[in-house]
């Protein structure tokens, strides 16, 4: 497995100075945010696309691919009722695409959880239905530019849609593309009845990505959760992609954030 960051707690950062930063400390990647780039990635010329793919190579690092997704522009909402909001949605789904292609990532997170919600007075096999048709629509670009999307559960805090790794596979078998699959959140799956362990272990050859975290918001290690039995279950199921830093709350700073959750998942990996 390789150990990534996210971007979004180095606050305030160009995004080649992470590069440079999570390369200097250890890291093999880089996942971005990209709200923290522009409001909108349409407004990201390929210019300026090609200095971040350039960047990131100078400096020794991948660019793992993006997650939060529709923080930014407003408005998106992935399975709303209304056609032009969703229509919307989806094509701004498909910029995406182009986008993380255009940097060399591979995964885009699928997370957002309050623009994912079932409104009051909405069905939800309906909304699931109207979901499963938004992703589906981005696929063929998505195989097109090699970048796998990955629905991710969130706990029942964040949203109340697919809040379960096992609603999460229900998608992935039901799309049915390779191009699809799922990714557990170690935070989030704190919030399971089912261990975390067992849950990256159930989810088999569709486990595409992992984002740890302690369930208290903060990096590994800064907290209790046991990540111990979370790297040995990776290790155990043959798990080769990424593992990335994922924090909620940004205390410290992000230097000791990203240094020191590093050095612990490092130490857990080399006494397994």
């Amino acid at each position: 497995m390789k150990f990534g960051t996210c971007n979004e707690y180095f606050e305030g950062w160009q995004i080649e100075d992470v590069f440079n930063y999570a390369a200097d400390i250890g890291y093999e990647g880089v996942e971005i945010a990209p709200f923290t780039l522009a409001d909108s990635v349409d407004d990201i010329p390929a210019a300026r696309r090609h200095q971040i793919r350039a960047a990131a190579e100078s400096a020794g690092v991948d660019i793992i691919g993006l997650h939060w997704l529709l923080i930014k522009p407003e408005g998106l909402y992935t399975n709303h009722v209304d056609d032009e909001i969703r229509n919307r949605t989806r094509d701004y789904f498909q910029s995406l695409v182009r986008f993380c292609g255009d940097l060399g990532g591979k995964v885009m997170i699928i997370g957002s959880p309050k623009q994912r919600n079932v409104m009051d007075g909405w069905d939800y096999d309906e909304t699931w239905e109207r979901t499963k048709g938004v992703f589906a629509d981005c696929l063929e670009l998505a195989a097109e530019n090699d970048v796998t999307l990955c629905i991710e559960p969130l706990s029942g805090e964040q949203t109340n849609f697919i809040r379960t790794a096992e609603e999460a596979r229900r998608m992935v078998t039901e799309i049915d593309h390779p191009n699809f699959q799922t990714m557990v959140d170690v935070c989030s799956g704190s919030t399971e009845q089912i261990p975390v362990h067992q849950l990256l272990r159930d989810s088999g050859p569709h486990l595409h990505h992992v984002h740890v975290n302690d369930a208290n918001l903060r990096g590994p290690g800064f907290g209790d959760t046991d990540f111990v039995s979370v790297l040995r279950a990776l290790r155990e199921v043959g798990y080769e992609r990424y593992v990335s830093v994922e924090v909620f709350d940004f205390k410290p700073d992000p230097r000791s954030i990203a240094a020191a959750s590093l050095a612990y998942l490092r130490g857990i990996l080399a006494a397994l």
